[in-house]
């Protein structure tokens, strides 16, 4: 071969690889390696205290500071299972837009609230709950309200608007939820409930739970709201309570998920050498399935069952109905400013099709997110709910925020 033709050659081989620059298995999985340490309440509220109502029940709520023009109050309503944590991310974003003040509470069984019957969840027992508390908190004028609630919450907005518990409601969003696909998921529900695990080894492994089950999809919002959804199974408290970790807890939670990809072999677990099949002579190695086998020994078994969650909500199935029945048209007959945000088009049932194209409420549809819409996208729901309130004249706009025209 001649030197212009091995010149011709190596010109089309790809480049070699320099020496030193291939890359080990062990480096491989650690840039893959995922941070779930969990965020603190204090980096998005100014305060948290705890409401005594009356000798029966104790709510926590979360503010944020004042603002600096007068603006309204965001009362902030979560779903069911969730907390006011849920809401951390989309507080920042929102008071960073507009002149508001935003205030989260823990709903009756849920996060760090405290009643004698936490299993008492009616759509009317916990609406009562959020007007008893907002009058306690505003004994002497109640100021300018604007709802918002996602899901089970987004529901009892509707309700708590309906019964007009205070004065001074100037308007409601609902986040994804619809009477019609909400009743017809009810089916599901408890199927839903019994494949979620019942218990975590740790905060940063209920954290990456979270996130693989696609129940969140941003990983920011997953640090702070899943403490606020489960309890320590020694103290009986909040995991927020735990907060912060040692460092030893969030080293061990980095190296050891309790989650590993199914369709991924470890080759730190890979089989012994061929040489102790013969040794073993079990039926096992002369098939040649030489896997390693889970270890479940009890104390393994007990080490895992640190946390659980904070409410069981299979108890609450006979209230289900009455949260989402006639919801539909409790929200269409409210005299107030409504907007329906949704993370699908497909998710309208049939009156509330006919609502919006009558024009009685503002709808807006953000893709590429789950049904946490608010914690999958926080900043553009944020954008969205600012800017009905400037369009309406409830708020004014903080910096240089650009009011957006709703579109689908």
């Amino acid at each position: 071969m001649s030197s212009l033709q091995r010149t011709m050659l190596k010109g089309k081989l790809p480049p070699t690889i320099p020496g030193g620059r291939i890359g080990r298995a062990d480096s491989f999985k650690k840039s893959r390696i995922r941070d779930y340490k969990p965020g603190m309440w204090n980096e998005f509220f100014a305060e948290k205290e705890d409401v005594t109502v009356d000798e029966h029940r104790t709510f926590r709520i979360y503010r944020t500071k004042q603002p600096e023009k007068p603006g309204p109050v965001l009362l902030l309503l979560h779903g069911g299972g969730y907390s006011a944590l849920t809401w951390a991310h989309f507080c920042s974003e929102v008071t960073s837009m507009i002149h508001c003040q935003c205030l989260c509470i823990d709903m009756r069984g849920h996060g760090d609230s405290k009643v004698d019957d936490e299993d008492d969840l009616s759509a009317d027992t916990l609406a009562k709950d959020i007007g008893d508390l907002i009058l306690k908190l505003y004994p002497e004028e109640v100021p300018q309200l604007f709802v918002v609630g996602h899901s089970m919450g987004g529901a009892i907005a509707v309700h708590f608007a309906h019964m007009a518990l205070v004065p001074n409601l100037i308007g409601i969003t609902v986040i994804d939820v619809v009477e019609g696909t909400a009743m017809e998921a009810l089916a599901s529900m408890q199927s839903f409930l019994r494949s979620r695990p019942k218990y975590f080894q740790s905060i940063p492994n209920a954290i990456e739970w979270c996130i693989r089950s696609g129940q969140v999809r941003n990983v920011d919002s997953a640090k702070v709201s899943m403490p606020g959804q489960i309890i320590n199974c020694t103290t009986n408290k909040l995991a927020t309570n735990d907060l912060p970790l040692p460092d030893d807890v969030l080293e061990e939670a980095h190296h050891n998920s309790m989650f590993p990809n199914p369709f991924s072999i470890s080759e730190d677990e890979e089989s012994s050498p061929p040489g102790d099949d013969a040794a073993d002579g079990s039926s096992e190695s002369a098939a040649g399935t030489d896997f390693k086998k889970p270890n479940t020994t009890k104390s393994t078994t007990e080490a895992a069952k640190n946390y659980t969650w904070r409410i069981d909500l299979s108890k609450s199935e006979k209230y289900w109905v009455g949260w989402f029945s006639g919801l539909s048209d409790k929200f269409l007959n409210l005299r107030l400013p409504k907007q329906l945000l949704l993370a699908s088009i497909d998710g309208l049932d049939r009156t509330l099709t006919v609502g919006q194209m009558q024009g009685r409420f503002q709808m807006q549809v953000l893709a590429r997110c789950g049904h946490a819409v608010h914690e999958d996208r926080p900043h553009e729901v944020a954008e969205v709910i600012s800017g009905y309130l400037i369009r309406n004249r409830f708020a004014e706009a903080a910096s240089e925020f650009r009011c957006h025209m709703p579109s689908c």
